[in-house]
């Protein structure tokens, strides 16, 4: 049976086995889990917040439709906007899209939803943008319904995601992620203790939990937490652990209950709003699908890999359905979700930390400078076109 070196709160080292882990919630869990679902921000991440890494000083034109504010209060998220480009003129677009939770920021209100495709039988997401007065008033209810519907079963998400780790009828599941990532039995049974006492914990806050708290990444932080206890080296082989088991869940996860993609484009078109199709590498079938859309999403930091051809594929698109009135926008999307930014830097994943709300550097690579002219595609362009539909 394994034993592990931990260090005690305080900061003595000594040996604990695996039958000595505690099973019932400890102290410790209570005030790590306080801690990883509050909504208050200290000083020092409200610093982290409003200074960014790096500044863009002579970009003026900033185009952001897919971004996370996540628990940040949109007053701080709009000075590390103001601070990165000190050189922004009138000429920019900036709409949050939270998963399933519509959010308003200056003119513009915005969401990135959940639903299915019955063609692929996959579920998608798509961006959806207005201007703030389509959805502030009574004739917006349904799809604020839907959106909250979306956002409550996909919340579910993560109890199905613990079940899959410590109920026996998924135990398929945990030995074929632990297959996969070299985990051995004691390590799978380490993960068991500490995810039965992280849903014991929900299952009694959850009443006083914010509800955009409940959510799979509350998994990953709980683990996070233990560093200080565990160390590193365990810690990082958990975290690959449980992501793998999430990848399964997500895979198994019913696509019953989510609203088609048609049922929400028809609701928002009905409200006056726009869309635009994200992250097209991992849903590409539904570029086959010729939906009704403003624009398709070539580029973002997780997106990358077909940018110059999915541009080509606009362009094309365009040409041969003669769309000059209301063409596909070409579109890229920062995919920043700052409440990554929140955490202790060691605790960082770095690619999701290195992203920046406005910030899409292939509007300037010259590898793919001609394919962005001939399909009449700026930064400056999309930002004009794109408010004047969504007027």
């Amino acid at each position: 049976m394994s034993t592990y070196v931990i260090k005690t709160e305080q900061g003595e080292q000594r040996e604990l086995s695996l039958r000595e882990i505690s099973r019932e919630v400890t102290e410790a869990d209570e005030r790590v889990y306080w801690h990883l679902v509050r909504t208050e921000l200290t000083p020092e991440e409200r610093e982290r917040i409003t200074t960014p890494p790096m500044v863009h000083d002579r970009q003026r034109s900033v185009l952001a439709v897919h971004w996370h504010p996540e628990h940040v209060p949109l007053d701080l998220v709009r000075t590390r906007i103001e601070r990165t480009f000190p050189a922004m003129e009138d000429r920019h677009l900036l709409i949050p899209t939270q998963h399933n939770e519509i959010l308003v920021f200056g003119d513009w209100a915005g969401v990135e939803v959940d639903c299915y495709s019955p063609s692929f039988h996959r579920k998608v997401q798509l961006l959806f943008h207005f201007h703030r007065e389509r959805v502030e008033g009574h004739g917006a209810d349904v799809f604020r319904a839907m959106c909250e519907h979306t956002r409550r079963y996909r919340s579910r998400q993560l109890f199905e995601y613990m079940d899959s780790i410590t109920e026996p009828q998924y135990d398929e599941r945990a030995r074929l992620a632990a297959e996969r990532t070299g985990a051995n039995e004691d390590l799978v049974e380490f993960v068991r203790i500490h995810v039965r006492r992280l849903q014991e914990l929900i299952e009694e806050h959850e009443s006083e939990t914010p509800p955009s708290m409940i959510k799979n990444k509350l998994v990953r932080n709980y683990f996070d937490a233990q560093r200080v206890c565990y160390g590193d080296r365990l810690i990082h082989h958990v975290q690959h652990f449980v992501r793998e088991v999430k990848q399964i869940v997500k895979q198994h996860f019913s696509l019953d209950y989510f609203y088609t993609e048609q049922e929400f484009i028809d609701e928002v078109r009905g409200l006056g709003g726009c869309i635009v199709i994200p992250h097209p590498e991992q849903f590409w079938p539904i570029l086959l699908e010729e939906l009704d859309v403003d624009g398709i999403e070539v580029w973002n930091p997780q997106s990358f890999q077909y940018t110059s051809f999915l541009i080509d594929v606009v362009n094309r698109t365009n040409k041969a359905r003669r769309r000059a009135d209301r063409p596909i926008l070409v579109t890229m999307g920062d995919d920043c979700h700052l409440g990554e930014k929140l955490k202790n830097p060691r605790h960082q994943d770095p690619a999701k930390a290195s992203r920046e709300i406005g910030v899409q550097p292939p509007w300037e690579d010259l590898t793919i400078r001609k394919r962005l002219i001939a399909a009449n595609a700026s930064r400056q362009h999309v930002i004009e076109e794109y408010k004047a539909r969504l007027a």
